[in-house]
């Protein structure tokens, strides 16, 4: 079995920060995605610290052998989209995807 372990968090203050930010995790095959999950919207002041950082794990679909794509996404309100991403190889079982958000 592959499993991603996620990891959510910021180093930065946004303490005054009151926008609206989704954040999703997903896992793509190639260009087909495999699994897409969004979190709770929050306020950006509200995201962790690295100490308190949120974390998620999940097997890989259908246990697929192939390289993936694990990441976020993530939507601030009347801002815009963006993401972060890694491989995940095909020869690893367990990926670490630790996200300081900037």
């Amino acid at each position: 079995m592959r499993k991603v372990r996620y990891e959510l968090y910021t180093n930065e203050d946004f303490s005054d920060d009151q926008k609206n930010i989704l954040f999703s995790i997903f896992i793509r095959d190639g260009i087909k995605t495999i699994f897409d999950s969004p979190l709770a919207t929050m306020k950006i002041k509200d995201i962790p610290d690295s100490i308190h950082r949120i974390i998620i794990e999940k097997l890989a679909p259908d246990n697929t052998s192939s390289t993936l794509v694990v990441g976020f996404n993530y939507q601030i309100e009347n801002v815009g989209i963006s993401w972060y991403l890694d491989t995940f190889p095909s020869s690893d079982t367990f990926k670490v995807l630790s996200y300081p958000f900037r």
